[in-house]
C-alpha cells in the first residue's frame, strides 16, 4: 500500500516553499527520517526528512517549483503494509516529531486520506469520498499569470509538467499553437510577443517574505528618522591597531562590531528602544536582552541573522558571530534559530553606497540604525580645520514607542562610544 507524504508546516506560519534539491529518486529505499528533499522557505533552506520507511513510487514538483504546505511531495510504497493496516500506518504519522532530522517543529504529515492502493484489486473503495466539486489544473504560479495576462483559461491546456502540471512552456505552447489556427480570435497572440519583450522569474520566498514584511512594518508601525555624523578617527586607530592581531585568529575586525557593542550598550540606558507594543494586550514589552540584528545582503535577498546578548561578549567575539553568520547566510546555511528573538536591527549600506538613508524597521522591533559609507573630510577641532573620519547614521524608530527626545539622547549615546572606543570596555 502506499501513502502520499504533503508538504508539511515546518513552522512560523509557513505557506509554501521552492525545491531546491531531490535527494531520493523513484524506487529508492528510504528510512524514517532520510532526507527526501531540501526546500527553500521564507526562511531558511533546509532537508525534509522521510516520516516513515518505504520505497519511493513517485515524486511531485521539480527544482524550482514551489510547492504549497499540503501538497504532495512523494508516495511511499509501504512494503507489506496492507488494507487497514495501512491506513493505521498513515494515522500514525499524523504527527510526527523529526527533531534533529533537518526540519523545525512538529511534521504534519499525510492523514487517512492519503492512503493509496498500489492496485484496486481487492481494496473497498465505499469509504472514499471524493469532492463533487472541479477539479482545480495543477499549474506552476508563472504559468497560471502568463494565462491570466494572455487571456487563456488554463483548464484547455494540457500540462507536461510532474503529475500533469501545466507549465510556463506549456502555456506559450498552446498560445502560438492557436495563432496559427484558423479560428484563432488574435486574443492569444500577445503571448507571443511578450514573451520577447519580458522576461519573468518566480518570486522566490525570501523575496516574498521581504515584500510581506516591509508592508507589515510601514502600516503597524509610526517611522520617524533621524540622521546624524561622528567622527570616528580614534576608533580607526583601535581598529587598525588590533586588526592585524586578530587577523592572526581568523576573525575580520570591522567596524560594525564596534557599532553593535555601542548599540547594545546604550539600549540597556533606553529601553524604549529596546521594546515592542502589543496594542491587542494595551501593554509595552520591555525587553531585559540585547540581541542585534544585522541585516546581510545575500544573492537570494536580505536576511538578518541575530547576534545574542550582544551587551555580555566582547568586541572580538561578536566580530566572530558577524563572520560566521555572514558565512551561513551567502551559503543559504542559516537557521530559524540564527534569525529569531532579535530586539534591534542594524544595517550597512555604506559599504556598497549611500551616506544617509530612511532604514524600515524590523516590526515589531522599536528601531533600525543605520550605517553610511564613511568618508573622510575636514572637521573642527579645538577651533582648527583638520582632516576627519565621518561616519553617517539614520536612525529610525516607531514614534509610538520612542520620543523624539530619547530617540535623540539614544543615538547621542551611541556617537560618544564610536568617538571614544575605550569607553566600550569600560563598562
Amino acid at each position: 500500500m502506499r501513502y502520499i507524504f504533503k508538504f508539511p508546516d515546518i513552522g512560523e506560519g509557513l505557506e509554501e516553499g521552492t525545491i531546491v534539491e531531490w535527494h531520493v529518486e523513484k524506487g529508492q529505499s528510504v528510512k524514517m527520517g532520510d532526507s527526501l528533499v531540501t526546500m527553500e522557505t521564507d526562511k531558511v533552506v533546509t532537508a525534509i526528512p522521510s516520516p516513515r520507511d518505504g520505497i519511493i513510487a513517485a515524486k511531485f514538483g521539480k527544482v524550482g517549483e514551489t510547492i504549497h504546505v499540503g501538497s504532495a511531495l512523494v508516495e511511499i510504497d509501504m512494503a507489506g503494509v496492507e488494507g487497514e493496516a495501512a491506513v493505521a500506518e498513515a494515522s500514525k504519522a499524523e504527527s510526527v516529531e523529526e527533531e534533529g532530522a533537518g526540519v523545525v517543529g512538529t511534521l504534519e504529515v499525510a492523514g487517512n486520506s492519503a492512503v493509496l492502493s498500489a492496485s484496486k484489486e481487492g481494496v473497498d473503495t465505499s469509504s472514499i469520498k471524493l469532492s463533487d466539486k472541479p477539479k482545480r489544473v495543477l499549474a506552476t504560479p508563472v504559468a497560471r499569470a502568463l494565462a491570466k495576462e494572455s487571456g487563456i483559461d488554463i483548464n484547455q491546456v494540457k500540462g507536461t509538467g510532474p503529475a500533469g502540471r501545466v507549465t510556463k512552456e506549456d502555456i506559450v505552447r498552446f498560445a502560438s499553437d492557436t495563432t496559427t489556427s484558423p479560428t484563432s480570435t488574435g486574443t492569444n497572440s500577445r503571448i507571443v510577443s511578450d514573451e520577447k519583450l519580458v522576461e519573468m522569474e518566480p518570486l522566490s520566498q525570501i523575496r516574498k517574505t521581504i515584500a510581506k514584511n516591509m508592508i507589515q512594518s510601514k502600516h503597524n508601525a509610526a517611522h520617524m528618522t533621524v540622521f546624524e555624523e561622528v567622527e570616528i578617527s580614534e576608533l580607526d586607530k583601535v581598529r587598525k591597531r588590533y586588526k592585524e592581531r586578530y587577523a592572526n585568529d581568523d576573525v575580520k575586525l570591522t567596524y560594525l562590531a564596534f557599532i553593535i557593542k555601542a548599540t547594545a550598550l546604550s539600549l540597556k540606558k533606553y529601553r524604549a528602544l529596546n521594546a515592542e507594543m502589543d496594542m491587542e494586550k494595551g501593554v509595552m514589552i520591555y525587553k531585559k536582552y540585547y540581541n542585534i540584528g544585522i541585516a546581510i545582503d545575500t544573492p537570494k535577498g536580505l536576511v538578518v541573522p541575530v547576534i545574542r546578548d550582544a551587551d555580555k561578549i566582547s568586541i572580538k567575539e561578536i566580530a566572530k558571530e558577524i563572520q560566521i553568520l555572514s558565512d551561513k547566510a551567502k551559503d543559504g546555511k542559516l537557521t530559524l534559530n540564527d534569525m529569531k528573538d532579535g530586539t534591534f536591527s542594524i544595517t550597512s549600506y555604506g559599504s556598497i553606497g549611500g551616506l544617509f538613508a530612511v532604514p524600515v524597521i524590523n516590526y515589531p522591533q522599536a528601531g533600525i540604525l543605520g550605517i553610511g559609507r564613511i568618508n573622510k573630510k575636514p572637521i573642527v577641532k579645538n577651533d582648527q580645520v583638520v582632516p576627519g573620519l565621518v561616519l553617517p547614521l539614520s536612525l529610525s524608530v516607531d514614534h509610538r514607542i520612542a520620543d523624539g527626545g530619547e530617540t535623540a539622547r539614544f543615538i547621542n549615546t551611541i556617537m560618544d562610544y564610536l568617538e571614544d572606543p575605550v569607553s566600550l570596555i569600560m563598562e
